[in-house]
């Protein structure tokens, strides 16, 4: 395998912003084309980018160029279709967080992609910074000893995003959805990926759409979308088969101030990223030691991960059955929340 053929599906913010500079950093990768159903937009992308070709559909990208994989960058609602077009082609692929709109959707993507035989990644960024990737290799290591217990925030006081995000119909949910995956799925990560049994949450429409003035808010390309039903924000805790646990709290808008973190603990020390802070004791004594990674670009390291997959054969971190299983969990949450009650998983 040469250079690697990809085909983005999805000419919006992400693959601007985030997946196109990684791309770009590389010598080993061309992009052979770029669908987006506003193909105006798509056109605009190949032009800004030097795609040679735009399509306003990702099966007449797919009826004119070959491709190693597809990189699938739509709003949450259009991840089945498109990943499912893609395998049924045997194309490989790449898979913006979340997996689909819902566990339905994630079902019939794992069964297309499973009965084609094609490789599939999640891409979950945070998986991939320089920080979270050092910390697993200590908890792999043993220097945690047993994680049992964490706790994760992805909190925004007023940030909202406009335009489809706010439309369950093609996001499936609001932060929990959007930015909680984020910090769910790097703790469960960090913490080893245990099986999650149970979930108890709570989702709250107390604020809804707000007209604060002075906020910076997130815009989707497609920002003229007027629903409104998302939650605001959202906590609970999910209960795992090794017998652990994650408190999460997640929001767009809370009337408490903004932070992100993630924190592990674990029976001979705990962890806690941003910054990477190591808890333990040395000669009798409590420690806090703080290990210099260094920076990286979690996109970058993201897609390098699958393109080394692909090279290789090797199965990527964030693969099929983890990309179902974490939809369990966010389904989980919404489905707790709705019933007021615990669910299992």
């Amino acid at each position: 395998m040469d250079k690697i053929r990809v085909a983005i599906v999805g000419a919006g913010n992400i693959a601007r912003t985030a997946h196109m500079p990684a791309y770009r950093k590389r010598t080993d990768v061309e992009i052979v084309g770029v669908a987006d159903i506003n193909y105006e937009r798509a056109q605009n992308f190949a032009e800004s980018f030097g795609v040679p070709k735009a399509f306003p559909s990702i099966e007449a990208m797919l009826d004119e160029v070959e491709c190693d994989y597809v990189d699938i960058c739509v709003w949450n609602g259009s991840h089945a279709s498109c990943a499912i077009e893609a395998a049924k082609r045997g194309r490989a692929v790449l898979c913006e967080k979340p997996m689909a709109l819902n566990l339905e959707h994630a079902l019939k993507m794992k069964e297309a992609i499973q009965a084609a035989g094609v490789p599939f990644m999640l891409a979950v960024p945070t998986r991939y910074s320089s920080q979270a990737m050092l910390l697993r290799e200590m908890v792999d290591a043993g220097k945690l000893g047993d994680i049992y217990y964490a706790k994760t925030a992805y909190t925004r006081r007023r940030g909202t995003p406009i335009g489809w995000f706010t439309d369950t119909r093609k996001s499936g949910g609001g932060p929990v959805i959007d930015i909680g995956v984020h910090c769910i799925d790097r703790t469960w990560f960090l913490m080893g990926c245990p099986k999650p049994v149970r979930v108890s949450a709570s989702t709250s429409y107390a604020i809804g759409e707000f007209k604060t003035r002075g906020v910076h808010r997130w815009a989707a390309l497609d920002s003229d979308v007027t629903a409104f039903d998302t939650e605001d924000s959202a906590c609970g805790v999910i209960h795992f088969e090794n017998g652990a646990a994650m408190m999460f709290e997640v929001s767009w808008a809370l009337n408490a101030p903004g932070e992100s973190f993630t924190q592990i603990c674990g029976s001979k020390g705990g962890a806690r990223l941003d910054p990477l802070t190591i808890y333990g004791e040395d000669m009798g004594y409590l420690t806090d030691n703080k290990p210099n990674p260094g920076e990286n670009d979690m996109f970058y390291e993201e897609i390098d991960h699958f393109i080394h997959c692909l090279r290789t054969g090797e199965t990527p971190r964030s693969d099929l059955e983890q990309a179902v299983t974490m939809q369990r969990i966010l389904q989980g949450i919404y489905d707790s929340a709705r019933l007021k009650k615990e669910v299992e998983i």
